[in-house]
């Protein structure tokens, strides 16, 4: 019976109760060496991760070079507008004043020279046309691998004015640059030229004549033909439309020229190779002359 009463009244052994709480047992457990390492990671990750989430967001009103750069050209751009336009109402004054001059003077004469004016393309021109469009391939304007041959080139542009001279074109110009006597089509790298001014998809030529004789005889030329190759073998799509009046402005000249009489001989000389309108001058392989009717 004190064996059962004795187990009943002390039921842990001495030998537990006296012995030395474990460090472990008690509140308030110190952190090991391990566990500072990795607080001390998470901290200076975590203060890494904002420090660049701040600097790669650019604060407000922060000017970048390519910003100032975009401004430049916006205002550049917007400032050859104003002298464009300007040139365009001088040249209508000069138009206005000759023929004031020339008034009373020979009709025959007078008939040769708006002729020549258009023909050399130093005279604005207006009357009913075609507009055509030519326009890369969807592949090429959006920026896929491997369609650089999707792209209109130089020598595209080329061959469709030499076409439409063919056909009876009385004035010509690719993207508002009028072709005149010494205008040239060429290729500045990837940018096309015309007039030495960059000209971009989608490429608008308007072209002063005779509607329906203008689409009739382009088709028979090598030039409508060539127009079909770039819509079947690379998707450069061609859009021919009729517009009822257009109005082409001549051209800017670098360089004034005016004629002097030298002791009664009429003499004719220019610094510049002269060209025939629309003639090609570079690009890739592809047809250069025209076929007439």
């Amino acid at each position: 019976m004190s064996l059962l009463r004795e187990l009943l009244d002390n039921p842990l052994d001495a030998g537990y109760r006296t012995a030395p709480r474990s460090p472990e047992s008690g509140p308030g457990r110190p952190l090991t060496w391990r566990q500072v390492i990795v607080v001390v990671a998470a901290i200076v990750i975590g203060a890494g991760a904002v420090w660049s989430a701040r600097e790669l967001r650019a604060p407000e009103g922060t000017v970048t070079a390519r910003t100032v750069l975009l401004d430049q050209i916006v205002e550049r751009r917007a400032v050859g507008d104003e002298l464009q336009a300007a040139n365009e109402s001088r040249q209508i004054e000069i138009e206005e004043l000759r023929a004031a001059a020339l008034e009373g003077a020979d009709q025959e004469l007078l008939d040769e020279l708006a002729v020549l004016g258009v023909a050399s393309g130093m005279s604005r021109v207006s009357g009913p046309g075609i507009v055509v469009e030519l326009t890369d391939s969807e592949a090429a304007q959006a920026g896929e691998a491997g369609t650089e041959e999707e792209r209109v080139k130089d020598i595209d542009l080329q061959v469709l004015v030499n076409g439409l001279w063919a056909s009876g074109a009385e004035a010509i110009a690719v993207d508002g640059q009028r072709l005149s006597s010494t205008s040239a089509i060429r290729a500045a790298g990837q940018t096309i030229l015309v007039n030495l001014a960059p000209v971009a998809s989608p490429y608008t030529v308007e072209v002063v004549g005779d509607p329906v004789e203008l689409q009739t005889r382009l088709a028979r030329t090598v030039a409508g033909a060539h127009l079909g190759v770039l819509r079947s073998s690379f998707g450069i799509r061609s859009e021919i439309t009729v517009a009822g009046e257009l109005v082409l402005s001549a051209p800017t000249l670098s360089e004034l020229r005016y004629a002097e009489p030298l002791g009664g001989e009429a003499t004719a000389a220019s610094d510049v190779g002269a060209q025939s309108p629309g003639a090609p001058t570079q690009g890739r392989p592809g047809p250069t002359d025209e076929e007439g009717d």
